[in-house]
This record gives structure tokens, sequence and C-alpha cells, in this order.
């Protein structure tokens, strides 16, 4: 008899034992279940209003001397390609412009062979640095800059900003 109360205690004990199991798993489980559907949370799509930006004063693009045509470029972008020549064109009808890309590599020399050696560019960790200090979310995008800095109109494409006549 002495045995059958000792196998009933010690099954007894396991049960609890691997009831306090089972609670742990279930606890890690909800704790990664939880940590998983955070990481996983699809961004709602949104289309790139960068309207959103006008108003913006960012004194490091402001020159001081009248309207500047800013384009902000990344170099692994294929659209960024596209625009380049047009921004180079639509470049010569401002009082300034300046081009800033961000990469290395091949693809960022390409573009800055299509922006053309008559703007100013800011490249690298400067770049990268403006352009989260800008809060730009998609590429290209073109801004339009008064003299103290602030963005007066931005679009994604150089065309979308008000028409200026080519210098002769």
């Amino acid at each position: 008899m002495i045995y059958l109360i000792a196998a009933v205690v010690l099954v007894g004990l396991l049960c609890v034992f691997d009831l306090f199991l089972t609670f742990a798993v279930l606890r890690r489980l909800r704790e990664n279940t939880a940590e998983l559907d955070r990481l996983s949370v699809q961004p709602q799509i949104q289309m790139y209003d960068p309207k959103v930006l006008e108003g913006t004063t960012v004194p490091e693009l402001g020159d001081g001397s009248g309207e500047r045509l800013v384009a902000f470029f990344e170099a692994t972008c294929d659209a960024c390609h596209e625009h380049a020549p047009r921004f180079a064109a639509s470049a010569r009808g401002y009082d300034s412009a300046m081009a800033v890309v961000s990469g290395r590599g091949p693809q960022a020399e390409e573009l800055l062979a299509l922006v053309g050696p008559d703007v100013p560019v800011t490249r690298a960790d400067e770049a990268k640095a403006l352009v989260k200090r800008v809060g730009l979310t998609a590429f290209p995008t073109f801004v339009l800059v008064d003299a103290d800095g602030t963005i007066t109109r931005a679009g994604t494409d150089v065309s979308e900003l008000a028409p200026r006549v080519p210098a002769a």
C-alpha cells in the first residue's frame, strides 16, 4: 500500500511540474507571437505626397540669393536616372540649383554624370543626413526653396514645379 501512495504522489508531482512547464511554454509562445506580429505588420501602401514637405525649413538648402531648385536622388533608383537629365535641363532656369545624391558606387557616378557638371552636388554622409533632415520617403523628389531654406513647392517630377524659362 505504501508503494501505491508513493506512486500516486510521484505522478501528481510530475503532473504539477508538467503543468508549470506547459504554462511557461505558452507564455513564451505568446511573447514570440506578439513580437512576430509587431515585426510582420504590413505598412499601409500610400502614394507618396511630396506636398507634405512644403513649409518645412531646412537652412542647409537656402543659399540666401533667391529661389533654388533642389533634387534628391538615390543611386539605386531607376526613376532617378530617368529624371536626372530633365533636372539638369530645368536647373538652368533657376537662380541656383543643387542635387543631393545618396548612395555610392558606379550607379552614383552614373547619376552624377547625368546631372552634369554645372550643378553642385551633395553626396555621401552629408546627403544621407540632409535626406533625413528633410524627411523624404521617396526618390526622386524635387523641391523649390526660398532664400531662407523654406520649401515652397515640392513634387516627384521636376515638371510639377513652377515652370521657368531657361536663361539664355
